[in-house]
């Protein structure tokens, strides 16, 4: 059974930084591609960035690229995303996801709000 936990959601000025964890457990995840996706209140669900958990490549969507980072510790089965220079349109539920090899995303984390003030 995979379960991923995110964590590290919470208020932010526009401007600064947040980073957020999700723990992954119940699998060997090296064959796993993890990602994060966001949903704005209204808005349609949001995809991110994905990390290979294999080799640690990343891909990210236009709106973060150069803003926020997707990485993993392998050690700790953890996956983070670090958001510099938040803007208020940033503000949503930040979701953890998880698909075997290169599939659909069939797990998910329960979410943490972030919240940009500007």
């Amino acid at each position: 059974q995979v379960q991923l936990v995110e964590s590290g959601g919470g208020l932010v000025q526009a401007g600064g930084s947040l980073r957020l964890s999700c723990a992954a457990s119940g699998r060997t995840f090296n064959r796993y591609t993890m990602a994060w996706f966001r949903q704005a209140l209204g808005k349609e669900r949001e995809f991110l960035a994905r990390i290979y958990w294999s080799d640690g490549s990343t891909y990210y969507t236009n709106s973060v690229k150069g803003r926020f980072t997707i990485s993993r510790d392998n050690a700790k089965n953890t996956v983070y995303l670090q958001m510099n220079s938040l803007k208020a349109e940033d503000t949503a539920v930040y979701y953890c996801a998880a698909a075997y090899d290169r599939g659909l995303y069939g797990y998910w984390g329960q979410g943490t709000q972030v919240t940009v003030s500007s």
